[in-house]
């Protein structure tokens, strides 16, 4: 196990820059996760950390050694791919030994490895089999085993679970996060899911157009984004966001939702909750976040007890997911998703009274799309 440092690294392929100045730090055994949409570099970045791609400028400290000129022998990872990589021509024995053989480990010595991962992975009995038998996922779980046999500083997984179904994507991630557990790794996985950031990291790195936006907990960034797109891009379904105006009310603050054919509607924003500098906003136009768990029905048995903000709209969509469902409904002059229990007794066209949970809530400024409170 070691840590993983990262110093202002810069990337450009010509005159396009990939990477802008990233910094990260990890202890040794976190999982880090870099996520974000396509294109944003975090592929590139893992290269960099494999060695695979020399960087432009910056510094990369395995263990607190600069690694940032050594080959990818030298820096002592293993990487899993996307594309499992397996000698099709070879068993699942042979796969996982091959790395070993080449680093002329001696063969008892091997053979105690692949027992080991075999067994921990739980392929023994696929040992002497080749690749064109197993399924997807005995073959992940192969490319895997490959890696683990090799006991390296750090692991390195790009989108490992990409190509698989989404039961068997579901049960690989279980799998891993044993894994991690058990092995208590340091690990750096990329993925454009944020699901699986969700479940897997203990440190998930948001990147977008080469920069990282935000590094901190999956509870850090999914209630505390530090901006719009954080907010948008962690979640499913994302975070609702409201257009609406900051107004003074009765010596607090409120927020004025316009809608197209009724009164505007008013939310009070928590006293608790007012942030520095909220005072220069007032009687302009923000962006109020609210995810879709944020609503809750309305229950008139619990209506003196209940918190939060009530109102009431017409639904115009219901979707059942079977543990909850999800509600479409108008709010302003946007549509939004509320996520209530699965026992909710409401159709399409119906009028629903919702509470809001404003003490959850989250401001952004309109034009910069930073976080306001």
């Amino acid at each position: 196990m070691a840590a993983l440092e990262i110093h202002n690294v810069r990337k450009e392929f010509g005159s396009e820059r990939v990477l802008k100045d990233v910094s990260i730090s990890i202890d040794s055994g976190e999982f880090l996760i870099l996520v974000g949409p396509s294109g944003c570099g975090k592929s590139t970045l893992m290269n960099a950390i494999a060695g695979l791609e020399p960087v432009t400028a910056g510094n990369i400290y395995i263990d607190g050694e600069d690694v940032t000129w050594r080959t990818p022998a030298d820096r002592d990872i293993a990487m899993v791919f996307q594309s499992y990589a397996l000698y099709p021509s070879m068993t699942v024995r042979q796969n996982i030994s091959f790395g070993l053989e080449m680093r002329k480990v001696p063969k008892p010595e091997r053979e105690a490895a692949v027992e080991r991962v075999a067994d921990l992975l739980q392929i023994t009995h696929l040992l002497d089999r080749k690749p064109a038998q197993l399924s997807g996922g005995q073959r992940q779980r192969v490319a895997m085993g490959r890696a683990l046999a090799r006991e390296p500083k750090v692991y390195l997984f790009d989108e490992p679970l990409s190509n698989l179904d989404a039961k068997l994507r579901v049960d690989m991630r279980t799998e891993i996060k044993k894994l991690h557990q058990r092995l208590g790794t340091t690990i750096v996985y990329v993925t454009h899911d944020q699901v699986e950031a969700m479940t897997l990291a203990d440190c998930i790195a948001v990147m977008r157009d080469g920069h990282i936006l935000q590094l901190g907990t999956p509870d850090e960034v999914y209630n505390n984004p530090v901006d719009m797109f954080v907010a948008g891009f962690m979640g499913s379904p994302s975070m609702n966001f409201i257009r609406a105006t900051l107004e003074d009310g009765n010596g607090g603050y409120q927020l004025r939702i316009t809608t197209p054919e009724e009164a505007d509607l008013v939310l009070p924003w928590p006293e608790a909750r007012i942030g520095a500098g909220m005072a220069e906003r007032l009687n302009q136009p923000v962006i109020l976040g609210l995810r879709p768990e944020h609503f809750s029905e309305e229950d008139e048995r619990l209506t003196s007890q209940a918190e939060g903000t009530l109102l009431s709209a017409n639904v115009a969509v219901v979707e059942p997911t079977g543990a909850d469902i999800l509600l479409r409904l108008p709010l302003g002059e946007q549509e939004v998703t509320a996520r209530v229990g699965p026992k909710c007794a409401v159709a399409a066209g119906e009028r629903l009274a919702l509470r809001v949970d404003m003490g959850r809530a989250i401001l952004f400024d309109a034009e910069t799309e930073q976080r306001i409170a």
